[in-house]
């Protein structure tokens, strides 16, 4: 009897641990904004500002309207690449304005700023809440950075709101070698696909002593509820004019290193980051023509041009993590036409890169298999220190 009892317990406590996964899975992801009772009273009496952007949002609101309705003192906020709103296209000036909405001064930290550091000097507290989407050459946390090295010289406390990673199921390619290699598109010594969270690289940037001097600003993350890094996480708000949609963010990790290139990635039509081509019927039977579009692509390669290559837009973006296949095939096609110049901005890809390797490796014919063998090295040790700085269960 007792041998059954235990049987029955055993199996009763299988089904109760199986039912309370499912149920912790389907508990509803709840971001570091909408967690407003956590840094309200972090706020209280204290003069604010804030990094943000169209993807700062609390449910259906602004992040900036939540902090003005809780009587938060903000003072201005500061805008990176794509503007405070997010309409503007990449590489496009941010000038300071004030926020038609709210009247609240907006300051560009996309380029240079030499009233930064006054500005941050000027309150008590800054808040950072803008969607990263896991790439080293996303550019978000290039202006996380720079906020933090800005708190750190004035001795402003910095919150983090922390959103889920929608590549966060994934750490993959070459970590970024020297500071040669380092500027707005590779930053940061991490891997090319850095399987982090904006909080959980603060942490990083802090515990590396990665600022200048090797300061540390004083840092608060308010983690993602009900979030792991096995997570597939759908963004509410698109993170910029050309990632539209949540097969593009996870089409973004391969297709970027094509920015270095003349190939067009879907820029100019309604699918960035879902398309591949080049004005060559060589490169595929798939075809598009690029145009100028206001808002969303005012630089175009082959703009206007029947570009042929590849139509991703049927692949599945749960399925869908980092590979090297899609320039290498390019890369390989483009040899049979005489006098093409692939690597058109030669700098600008292994800045994309963060080494020069992988350029002379895909020129060399290597394999993705052996590409990949030639940075396990680095990739292990990118792991381990990663580790130190997850606030999330990971996907491992």
């Amino acid at each position: 009897m007792k041998q059954k009892q235990l049987i029955f317990a055993l199996i009763f406590a299988g089904i109760t641990a199986v039912a309370c996964g499912q149920c912790h899975e389907n508990l509803a992801v709840a971001t570091g904004a909408e967690q407003i009772e956590k840094y309200l009273p972090l706020l209280k009496g204290k003069k604010a500002g804030m990094m943000g952007n169209q993807t700062s949002v609390v449910g259906e609101k602004h992040l900036v309207d939540v902090l003005l309705e809780n009587g938060v003192d903000l003072k201005f906020a500061f805008a990176p690449e794509h503007g405070f709103r997010g309409n503007i296209e990449r590489g496009e000036k941010v000038s300071n304005d004030i926020d038609g909405k709210t009247g609240l001064p907006v300051h560009s930290l996309y380029g240079k700023n030499e009233k930064a550091d006054s500005i941050v000097a000027s309150v008590d507290i800054m808040i950072f809440d803008l969607q990263d989407v896991g790439a080293r050459f996303y550019t978000y946390i290039t202006s996380l950075h720079r906020v933090m090295q800005l708190c750190a010289n004035a001795g402003t406390e910095l919150i983090v709101l922390d959103r889920p990673n929608p590549n966060g199921d994934q750490v993959d390619g070459p970590v970024r070698k020297s500071d040669e290699f380092k500027s707005g598109v590779s930053y940061h010594k991490i891997a090319m696909i850095h399987g982090l969270t904006i909080g959980e690289l603060a942490q990083m940037i802090n515990g590396e002593k990665w600022l200048d001097g090797g300061e540390q600003c004083k840092l608060t993350v308010i983690p993602v509820k009900n979030y792991t890094h096995k997570t597939l996480y759908q963004l509410p708000v698109m993170p910029s004019p050309s990632l539209p949609n949540y097969l593009s963010v996870r089409l973004y990790t391969s297709l970027c290193l094509f920015e270095g290139t003349d190939i067009n990635v879907g820029r100019g039509t309604d699918f960035p980051f879902q398309l591949a081509g080049y004005p060559d019927p060589l490169f595929g039977e798939f075809a598009f023509t690029p145009e100028a579009r206001p808002g969303m692509s005012a630089h175009v390669e082959n703009k206007g041009q029947q570009c042929y290559g590849i139509d991703l837009r049927n692949e599945n973006p749960e399925t869908s993590k980092f590979t090297l296949k899609y320039i290498l095939d390019f890369y390989k096609i483009s040899q049979q036409i005489e006098g093409f110049n692939f690597f058109a901005r030669p700098d600008f890809f292994n800045k994309l890169a963060g080494n020069a390797e992988l350029q002379e490796q895909i020129k060399n014919g290597w394999s993705e298999e052996d590409i990949r063998a030639s940075w396990t090295d680095e990739l292990a040790a990118y792991k381990v220190m990663r580790k130190k700085y997850l606030l999330y269960e990971d996907f491992e």
